[in-house]
């Protein structure tokens, strides 16, 4: 092939890593459009590369009748035979051929344009069909140029991918020819801009990076169960090991930290939460709320996923973080709806209800009270402490005799048993004097908070129902098993 047409299809092929027969079938479709447009044949044109002499060849097909009607269509029996010889008949079908120099210069713009049309499409469709099945897979390339908030990225080989701006980080700021990484998350069919859609800010780059940086993660003896991202502020992702001897959270921070800061400082210096998965809800919930403490997680309705997460006083504004940011990253991770409750506000609702309960009259099982359990009651009905009042009146060393509990667990068994018979003497009292002044008994809810000490609001997990700050930037450098921190 040593034709001028024939070395541009091998220079385009080489340069666009295209199909020779698609080029040459995008050559003979230019070519046929601007014959038809020309010779005003129709369907009658035939166009055909020809591989030996490196050239297309363009012919009109004619039907042979007697009488032409249709010169562009048809022939007649003498110009055929002038044509082919005596052997033609009526009816046949010739194909007569025409020279492309006759097309002119209209022509030849068209097959340009069709031409190009062609290739367009095809390469298209050829880089669709090479990155469909590589969404998710981190890539390489260089910021080439910003388009009204979009990034463009220079993939190499005349190759293009976009990072829309709903897909950047908020606290990256890039320049032009940094290099970049991403992360590939949709490729397009449309016609028009860039096919490969990139990202910054989805949880399948923070996967690709662990992936990099942790064999064990590469090699499938650690496994990312899940991660969230809120881009630029904090990530939170859930490992699990296949081997008992190897654990998941030390082997993602690495010696010192090493493997996660390599991480962090890719993000920019987004924080990154490492937490180990448990298949046990309450277990994973309370997990996924590092760096706070939890005391205690309640599943509310298993059908509609909800829980109720308790926790002491000083760790509520670590467990709802900054706006809400530690909860609300925790209940997406964990995929349950987490209500964030004040453990010192549940003790006290508890307090005022057994109050009320003694106050009509009825009996509080000592089962009831928190840190008490069936079997501690039935020990204690046996040394003969069968109601709250017999509990409170009893010592600290009798009930670590009769339970064979701490000194800590006998204390605070008795401090509950106190403050709900304090708070039964308060129902009692409030209706005493209310009986003797003729007015209206005051609420029990208002002269609780004298007797207990002032508890939290309950703070929600939705951000809005919380204007509590988060302190989890103020805690210490991660000691490799629950946050890691830059």
């Amino acid at each position: 092939m040593t034709s001028q047409i024939g070395q541009s299809i091998e220079a385009l092929c080489n340069e666009m890593g295209l199909d020779r027969e698609l080029v040459v079938e995008a050559l003979e479709d230019a070519v046929k459009a601007a014959a038809r447009k020309q010779f005003k044949a129709g369907d009658a044109i035939h166009v055909e590369w020809n591989a030996e002499e490196g050239d297309v060849e363009v012919s009109v097909q004619k039907t042979v009748v007697e009488v032409v009607e249709d010169p562009s269509a048809e022939l007649s029996l003498e110009e055929a035979i002038d044509m082919a010889g005596e052997e033609i008949e009526l009816g046949d079908a010739l194909l007569i051929p025409l020279q492309r120099e006759e097309m002119g210069r209209i022509a030849a713009q068209t097959a340009k344009q069709v031409l190009v049309q062609k290739v367009r499409e095809a390469l298209r469709e050829k880089i669709y069909f090479e990155y469909i099945d590589r969404k998710g897979e981190l890539i390489n390339g260089s910021v080439k140029r910003f388009e009204r908030g979009d990034m463009i990225v220079d993939l190499g080989n005349n190759l293009e991918a976009i990072v829309p701006r709903r897909e950047q980080s908020r606290g990256e700021m890039w320049n032009q020819g940094e290099r970049i990484r991403v992360v590939i998350v949709d490729v397009s069919k449309e016609q028009k801009g860039q096919q490969i859609i990139c990202s910054r800010a989805s949880a399948e780059l923070l996967k690709r990076l662990f992936e990099m940086e942790v064999p064990e993660i590469y090699d499938e003896t650690v496994v990312i169960k899940s991660a969230v991202r809120e881009p630029g502020d904090r990530a939170k992702i859930a490992v699990t090991s296949n081997e008992k001897d190897v654990d998941p959270v030390g082997a993602c921070v690495g010696m010192k930290g090493s493997r996660v800061q390599a991480i962090i400082k890719e993000l920019r210096g987004e924080k990154i939460d490492i937490i180990e998965w448990s298949d046990e809800p309450s277990v994973f919930a309370a997990n996924a709320l590092s760096p706070a403490k939890v005391s205690q997680v309640r599943i509310t309705d298993i059908n509609q996923r909800l829980m109720e997460v308790i926790v002491g006083e000083d760790q509520l504004s670590l467990a709802i973080g900054k706006k809400g940011q530690n909860v609300r990253l925790a209940t997406r991770l964990v995929g349950w709806e987490i209500k964030i409750v004040s453990e010192e506000l549940l003790k006290k609702e508890i307090a005022q209800k057994m109050g009320k309960m003694m106050a009509s009259g009825e009996s509080v099982p000592i089962a009831a009270l928190e840190g008490v359990t069936n079997a501690q009651a039935e020990t204690l009905a046996e040394k003969g402490i069968t109601d709250v009042e017999a509990l409170a009146a009893a010592t600290v060393d009798d009930l670590v005799d009769f339970l064979d509990i701490s000194l800590d667990d006998a204390e605070a068994i008795k401090a509950a048993a106190n403050i709900v018979v304090s708070a039964r003497n308060a129902e009692i009292g409030l209706a005493d004097e209310a009986a003797e002044d003729g007015a209206e008994e005051p609420s029990a809810e208002t002269e609780i908070e004298e007797i207990a000490e002032e508890g939290p609001v309950e703070m929600l997990a939705d951000p809005d129902d919380s204007d509590a700050g988060g302190t989890s930037e103020e805690i210490a450098e991660s000691d490799g098993s629950e946050e890691a921190k830059d």
